[in-house]
């Protein structure tokens, strides 16, 4: 990394450095604090109160309770701190307050170094409307959409008409794709409105939107800039992130394929203009979307004024530790260099672990957050491969954060070697007791689009069916039921109920194989009888010989996991589910999809509906859920109201289905 040198003089580094976020950033931040010899202050509210950040920072400073606008997103408890703890400076990591301009300029007002870019250029690049409208004068090409703030729902619809669909619709206050709508119909105009000003509002508190054209197989590219506060501005080159999902992102990489040398210089431009035309100092990103089969007519799109979670790709290609900059930039230091001293070496990719749940029954997005504890983690370091993380073992993963955990990033001299590398990283990893979406990107990482260069931001969606196995493979049943025979081995010492060992033997008479009912988190119950051999079964491992082939799987409670993808594997009990799914008899419950809050309610007991009709809206981990009626009926139980906390497979409502006319019925 960069020891950041400078020819015109240095600033004075700071002794404290107050960090207000959490998870994966806030490790990261402080990692880089202790390599300057500076004092880290990590803050949490209680639900972080035992999290990593809290026990690798210097010292730690309570909050608040566990919702984040009483703690994280609490500038007056975040100052308090920050007073409390003698922090010089505030680091905002991303997300939360990072791009909001009140808490740069409340920082600033309280004699606090806000690590970041002036409160008034956060405040221009913030407004989406008033971004594009700054860089189209600057020279910058920027999508064709609408024009003007606080357009009501119907100016919104008529400006969508006039673009003609497939139109974008964008909260101006935010990113991260949330609130973001795809809408290829005009029929469904208003509802999406709607539901991307709730998320819009939920997530920035603020429900101004735009609607832009949509670019067909569009790529997302962005440029990473550096400006200090004397007037230089330079970037560093590009990052590819187009794969995504649900508008975020999921994979990125450095550099672009797509992209040749006149093309990154041209955009590389256009983002140093784009970064001038609002006065930005520090670490910043420049986002572009550019049509796959014309990579020279790009537009630009947003300025994150911020740390982009896709750093380390940069910091790998280019050898600079980008906390560093920031810190330095802040602390009053020149840029070290000039554009013609930045040289971009090898392939780096990332892969973004998240607590979600991956299923092409999930509905049409495929992803649903998810949570639980921590039982068993492993995480690759080394090799070029980076594991930047807030987890350790016993964490507890809620629906009251953003649901990104991790980031592996793998580093080669070529692209095909950092994919491979990433693809083994993502093998390694192992996060049992919490679903992730681990080994779903490794199988990303191996689709032949993915290996080609062939990206586009719907490639995900498209591709999802080929992507996410279909069942839980034989050998995790095998495994499962292995590691219950191991638990009722006979004693080695001491006497065994001959009684309790499962041996299906049985007086008189042939032994009888045992079976054992089990069921995946996810899918039906089986039945399953060991039909391998030589399998071994230790604490952490599990392993079992099938069909003559040999599987292992890590293992912590009823988990099993093995090349980034893992299982709960319970046992079943037939009678007590037929008595627990005896309520319901002849109806259909909706149940919770994930554990989360109810935002929304648009039906009563008694009201009908039709096939496909939403019914509820559930919200966890700042992403909406549509709860959606199986088939036209009667609503005849709802058992929650907006506002409610609902855990993972809560019923949620019953739709009596119609009844189907009776055979005959109608015939002459």
């Amino acid at each position: 990394m960069s020891d950041f040198q400078t020819t015109s003089g240095r600033g004075t580094m700071f002794d404290t450095v107050l960090v207000a976020n959490r998870g994966e950033i806030a490790v990261r931040v402080i990692r880089t604090l202790r390599a300057l010899g500076v004092r880290s202050v990590a803050v949490f509210s209680d639900a972080d109160a035992d999290a990593r950040h809290v026990r690798e920072a210097d010292t730690a400073v309570r909050i608040g309770p566990a919702p984040a606008t009483e703690s994280y997103l609490s500038v007056e408890r975040i100052l308090r701190a920050a007073a409390a703890s003698g922090a010089q400076a505030v680091h905002p990591g991303y997300g939360f307050l990072a791009e909001n301009a009140a808490f740069a300029q409340a920082c600033a007002d309280a004699g606090l170094v806000f690590i970041g870019p002036p409160a008034s250029a956060i405040d221009l690049m913030g407004d989406k409307i008033r971004a594009k409208e700054t860089v189209k004068q600057a020279g910058v090409p920027v999508v064709p959409g609408s024009s003007g703030s606080g357009l009501t729902d119907a100016e919104l619809a008529a400006a969508a008409r006039e673009i003609g669909t497939p139109v974008l619709l964008k909260p101006s206050a935010g990113g991260g794709g949330k609130g973001m709508r795809l809408v290829r119909d005009e029929a469904v105009l208003a509802e999406e409105i709607a539901a991307a000003r709730r998320e819009a509002r939920a997530s920035f508190g603020d429900d101004t939107l735009l609607v832009e054209r949509w670019i067909d197989r569009p790529r997302h590219i962005e440029i990473q800039v550096l400006a200090d506060g004397h007037g230089n501005v330079i970037h560093l080159g590009e990052r590819e992130c187009s794969l995504q999902r649900r508008h975020q992102k999921i994979i990125e990489e450095a550099p672009s394929v797509l992209l040749d040398e006149a093309t990154r210089a041209s955009m590389g431009e256009a983002a140093v203009q784009a970064a001038r035309s609002c006065g930005y100092a520090g670490a910043g990103t420049v986002e572009f979307i550019v049509p796959g089969k014309d990579p020279s007519s790009y537009y630009f799109m947003e300025m994150n004024t911020r740390l982009q979670v896709e750093h380390p790709v940069t910091e790998l290609i280019t050898g600079l530790d980008l906390v560093e900059w920031q810190l330095r930039v802040a602390a009053g230091e020149h840029l070290p260099c000039t554009q013609e001293d930045i040289a971009l070496t090898g392939h780096a990719v990332e892969a973004r672990i998240c607590a979600e749940t991956v299923s092409v029954k999930a509905g049409a997005r495929g992803f649903l957050p998810s949570g639980g504890t921590v039982l068993a983690l492993r995480e690759p370091q080394g090799d070029s491969v980076r594991t930047d993380s807030g987890l350790s073992e016993g964490t507890e993963v809620g629906s009251l954060y953003d649901p990104m955990l991790s980031k592996v990033i793998a580093h080669g001299p070529d692209r095909a070697t950092a994919l491979r590398k990433l693809r083994a990283a993502l093998a390694e990893t192992v996060t049992l007791g919490v679903p992730t979406n681990a080994g779903f990107l490794r199988r990303l990482l191996a689709h032949p689009a993915v290996v080609a260069g062939e990206l586009d931001t719907g490639l995900v969606e498209r591709e999802m069916d080929g992507l996410v196995p279909d069942g839980v493979p034989d050998e995790v049943y095998e495994a499962a039921a292995a590691v219950r025979e191991a638990a009722l081995a006979p004693a080695r010492d001491g006497w065994t109920d001959p009684f309790s060992v499962p041996s299906g033997w049985r007086l008189g008479g042939t032994p009888a194989p045992v079976t054992h009912w089990l069921q995946a988190a996810g899918h039906e119950p089986v039945t399953h009888r060991l039909r391998g051999s030589g399998h071994t079964v230790t604490a952490d491992r599990v392993s079992v010989t099938l069909d003559g082939t040999r599987h292992t799987f890590h293992r912590a409670g009823d988990w099993l996991g093995r090349d980034g993808d893992a299982w709960q594997v319970r046992d079943h009990d037939p009678v007590e589910a037929s008595l627990t799914g005896a309520a319901h008899a002849g109806a259909d419950a909706l149940t919770a999809p994930m554990p989360g809050t109810v935002t929304v309610v648009k039906v009563s007991p008694g009201d009908r509906v039709s096939a496909g009709q939403s019914l509820l809206v559930v919200e966890a981990m700042k992403m909406e859920h549509v709860i959606s009626a199986p088939h036209a009926g009667t609503v005849t139980e709802l058992d929650v109201t907006p506002g409610a906390t609902v855990a993972m497979d809560q019923v949620l409502a019953v739709v009596e289905p119609d009844e189907s006319p009776a055979s005959g019925e109608g015939e002459r």
